[in-house]
């Protein structure tokens, strides 16, 4: 039985030997690699906080003591830890959350998978302690990459001013969140890194009183509390003392008796203290560290010798297409830049960064911000494309709203990750953008449905300079071409039936799923129209007319009912005083549970055959006429 098998809970740890906890992180990394490469997920950063956890957990009592983590992906260890051992079926339907998940265990405190929070988090538990007369200590964990967004420092400044609150914040400093962390901030962490005498010093120290006999271990152990004296010397005064805070380190983060050490010095001490650890991130597994992109911040499927994927080969995925399409349009257009919020690879911007260095910006962890330079970028003559995940642009509505569109700024946002995710779980589900940003005025949002619609579209993008311009795609690899069959409007439509009752609105990646239900209809005597609307903000004047012409319109999308498109196709042919029932396919208003994008798209109802039965049970045959309206044409209509 190896040492991790025996950890039951965090109490486990606390009486290990010293052999056997010397073993251990190694049998978490081995334990980590193995596993994560069945399943796919967050490895790299995982593997660089096995010392780091294994210090928290020895030294505070979770969960009498709050450990609260921001990013919630480098928790994996903390699940071994806290006896989740099962990662047979990580981030699947039915396995563990690659997340905290309250769900789970009375470990996880906050269910966080997006960045900057954790320090907000952690100083409203503090408070709730110290208004209920608890005692106890709260604890945040928070890497240096998620420094980077406001949030963090709007915590700060609160927690600086509480003297006398017990919290501790520990930097996880691993010099990148999914690629290098850039600013200011950055660059004063690492003066602080790179103090030669400092660190010189400290490695001598080690070397040679641990080589002492009888006291050279003491003495060592006594220096690692004075360490804060020594930075003192030899490092400049961290920012973050001039905040008001205690600043222990930096420590090496894998120097387990190190880091224990300054955290139980945190411990003694009655307010806030900020303990700054150095960690590598992919430590102990060198095809994670020989990989200069993310350190293996995710992985899929893969074998652990050789990395080599192991599930069969993708079509190329929709960040790919959009990638190379930003590549193209750079070199036809001086004046297109791009922006990007700590994601210049996962969302494609790699070869646009190569291509063209000094008209792409990475503003860390701060999607406001980016949303705000982009409205001075495009006021400043250029025409700026913000590209993050759809569920992080939430965070930049009100700049959206009131700095980009209240200025009509010719922005284009793109949102990678839209629509259902899946294996990341509720947090990362891209289900809200088109239902939030329906209320924008004069924004205009696009939904492609094939890897040439994406294309097109973000050049139609691209070349509106006076108002603000949205696209949206999955996570999934791009499908088949969809061909259009006709044109009505803006819209493109994709089947026509000769009697035609059903008008099916898709949107976006929707429309293959539309087709399917179509031909079941179809195979029913329920004859349909399909459309495309290509760009489903705002409504297509088009569309009202064409509904009218049916019996029944049947909006489907990969966004929540609540005010998505649906919403809005049946506000305009209410407008238009078309009297035509709506039914409204989508995500349920609710936190989705992890599992594979199509499993969560069945569970939602958001297939084909569902689709299919609950239009053709709201046309029962004795309700339908013998013959149905005329067909759109196939040739295009105005």
């Amino acid at each position: 039985m190896t040492i991790l098998e025996t950890i039951k809970g965090p109490h486990d740890l606390k009486g290990l030997s010293e052999p056997d906890l010397a073993r251990l992180p190694g049998e978490i990394r081995e334990f980590l690699v193995n596993a994560v490469a069945r399943t796919g997920g967050h490895l790299g950063p995982n593997l660089g906080v096995v010392e780091l956890t294994l210090a928290l957990h020895r030294v505070f009592d979770s969960p009498t003591d709050r450990i609260v983590w921001d990013t919630g992906h480098q928790t994996y260890v903390h699940k071994l830890l806290t006896g989740r051992q099962d990662f047979s079926k990580l981030r699947g339907k039915g396995g563990l959350s690659g997340y905290p998940s309250r769900e789970e265990s009375e470990h996880d405190i906050v269910e966080n998978s997006h960045a900057s929070t954790a320090l907000g988090w952690a100083d409203g538990l503090a408070k709730a302690r110290r208004v209920r007369g608890e005692d106890g200590h709260v604890v945040a964990v928070i890497g240096d990459g998620a420094l980077t967004g406001g949030m963090a420092w709007e915590a700060l400044n609160n927690i600086a001013a509480a003297k006398d609150r017990p919290l501790i914040i520990v930097v996880n400093d691993n010099e990148r969140s999914y690629a290098p962390t850039i600013g200011g901030l950055a660059h004063h962490l690492a003066a602080l890194r790179a103090t030669d005498g400092y660190e010189r010093m400290l490695a001598w120290g080690k070397d040679v009183l641990q080589r002492t006999p009888v006291v050279g271990s003491t003495v060592y152990d006594a220096l690692h509390g004075a360490k804060k004296g020594f930075k003192d010397a030899f490092a400049p005064q961290g920012l973050f003392e001039d905040l008001g805070l205690k600043y222990l380190g930096p420590i090496d983060g894998h120097d387990l008796g190190a880091v224990e050490s300054a955290l139980r010095g945190a411990k003694r001490f009655g307010g806030p203290v900020l303990v700054h650890c150095l960690t590598e991130k992919g430590r102990g597994y060198a095809p994670a560290l020989d990989h200069e992109e993310d350190h293996f911040h995710s992985v899929g499927v893969m074998d652990p010798l050789t990395c080599a994927p192991l599930a069969p080969a993708a079509a190329p995925s929709w960040t790919s297409v959009f990638g190379d399409e930003m590549v193209r349009i750079g070199e036809e257009r001086e004046d297109v830049v791009a922006l990007t919020a700590a994601m210049l690879h996962p969302v494609g911007l790699g070869r646009f960064a190569g291509r063209f260095p000094d008209r792409v910006w990475d503003v860390g962890i701060a999607e406001q911000h980016a949303a705000v330079s982009a409205a001075g970028l495009a006021t400043g003559g250029l025409h700026p494309v913000v590209a993050v995940y759809a569920t992080f642009l939430n965070r930049a509505f009100d700049q959206l709203l009131m700095d980009v569109a209240l200025h009509r700024c010719g922005v284009t946002f793109v949102l990678d990750r839209a629509g259902v995710t899946g294996t990341d779980g509720a947090s990362h589900n891209g289900m809200w953008d088109m239902s939030i940003l329906q209320v924008v005025p004069g924004l205009r949002i696009a939904a492609p449905r094939d890897a040439g619609q994406l294309r097109a579209q973000l050049r139609e993008a691209v070349a509106v300079d006076d108002a603000p311009t949205l696209l949206r795609f999955p996570k999934e690899s791009v499908g088949p071409e969809v061909p259009a069959v006709g044109r009505v409007g803006g819209m493109d439509v994709l089947h026509a039936a000769e009697v035609p009752e059903v008008l099916l609105v898709c949107v976006g990646v929707m429309a293959s799923v539309c087709l399917r239900a179509a031909d079941l209809l179809e195979a029913r005597g329920i004859g349909c129209t399909v459309v495309d609307p290509r760009w489903v903000k705002p409504v297509d004047p088009a569309l009202p007319p064409l509904a009218a012409r049916h019996r029944l319109v049947a909006v489907v999308e990969d966004n929540s009912r609540a005010g998505g498109v649906g919403s809005a196709v049946s506000l305009a042919l209410g407008d238009a005083e078309v009297d035509v029932p709506v039914r409204r396919f989508g995500i349920p208003e609710q936190f989705l549970a992890h599992a594979k994008r199509a499993e969560v798209l069945a569970d939602v109802g958001l297939t084909p055959v569902e689709i299919a039965g609950r239009i053709g049970a709201s046309l029962a045959p004795a309700d339908r006429p013998g013959n149905g309206p005329a067909a759109p044409s196939a040739q295009g209509e105005n």
